[in-house]
């Protein structure tokens, strides 16, 4: 046996621990009570446990979060404190009628207003940049202009030579931007940027995929605990035809990519026939039980991820909670 092969046996290296979260507007809400549910025994904010955080939309703004070191309580006060503010539902008076205003304003543009997003972003991101992540970083983006992915991440490879100087809450702006309900991002290189949910709502194959290559971690070395926001429960008839698909399109497209991308993870790490590997937690609900921007439920969102943490805190902690990861050093600052 060959010394390094000999070193290497004796000497495994350490489990890389990725934390991946899906996208979901003020349902985001969910995952956010999970972790803040988690931190409370661990004494330091739980992003610290991570070597990888990725997120998409409202994932992406509790990844750039915790990879800035902030705690999940804090993030988790924005969905509860300022989720009606941003969604413009905080005033109670003329509720209904507001509620009408934007959905016919939609029809010709975007539902919401991106300055209230950004006013609430920035008081709890402030001027940080992504260089300041403690914790390597992906956040997914669209650049609608190219029709091309864009991705913000860390300075985690030598290549990655731009990324790092960029605001956090330009990114966390990015990745937020729903077509229908905001109008593109545009930061200060002007890239015309949208919601990843557009492709990658479910980011796991694309961190999974990040760290084999990119970092070049070995398969068998990495975990994942990915988060949804819900999994709705739906049924289509026999021979839908348009009409039967319609109401469902978006769902269908969504639903699909988490899947897809759910299935590449499991196949890039060996889950399930050789170990477990993917820690997946998305509470089912019934179809139309929660909305993008509907910010009514918010207390019961919060109990959810709550409840959640409580049921799988068996599970969840041996696998990730056992301690900080290892400093994360990135190649340029």
């Amino acid at each position: 046996m060959r010394e390094e092969d000999y070193h290497q046996l004796n000497n495994p290296p350490p489990i890389r621990r990725i934390l991946s979260i899906d996208g979901g507007g003020i349902m985001g809400t969910q995952p956010a009570s999970f972790l803040a549910a988690l931190e409370v025994d661990l004494g330091y904010p739980i992003g610290r446990c991570f070597d990888l955080i990725a997120g998409t939309s409202t994932g992406g703004i509790l990844a750039i979060g915790l990879a800035l070191g902030l705690p999940a309580k804090s993030l988790l006060d924005l969905y509860v404190d300022r989720g009606p503010h941003i969604f413009g539902q905080a005033d109670g008076s003329f509720r209904r009628l507001r509620a009408m205003l934007r959905n016919a304003r939609q029809i010709f543009g975007p539902k919401h207003d991106a300055i209230l997003l950004r006013a609430e972003l920035e008081r709890v991101l402030g001027d940080r940049r992504i260089g300041q992540a403690l914790t390597r970083l992906l956040v997914p983006a669209w650049d609608a202009d190219h029709r091309s992915v864009y991705i913000f991440k860390t300075a985690h490879h030598p290549r990655l030579t731009t990324d790092y100087k960029r605001l956090a809450v330009d990114a966390a702006m990015a990745t937020a931007a729903s077509p229908a309900f905001y109008r593109r991002h545009r930061a200060e290189d002007m890239a015309g940027l949208l919601d990843d949910g557009i492709w990658c709502n479910n980011p796991i194959a694309l961190a999974v995929v990040e760290a084999i290559t990119l970092l070049g971690w070995p398969a068998a070395i990495l975990r994942v605990l990915s988060l949804g926001c819900v999994n709705e429960v739906y049924n289509l008839p026999e021979a839908p035809g348009l009409g039967g698909v319609a109401g469902d399109v978006v769902r269908l497209f969504m639903d699909g990519q988490s899947r897809g991308a759910l299935g590449m993870a499991k196949l890039l790490t060996g889950h399930e026939y050789e170990r477990e590997a993917i820690f997946r937690i998305c509470p089912d609900v019934p179809k139309g039980l929660f909305n993008l921007d509907d910010t009514r439920k918010i207390d019961q969102l919060r109990g959810m991820g709550a409840s959640s943490a409580r049921r799988e805190r068996v599970r969840i902690g041996p696998a990730f909670l056992y301690g900080q990861a290892e400093p994360f050093e990135p190649c340029h600052t």
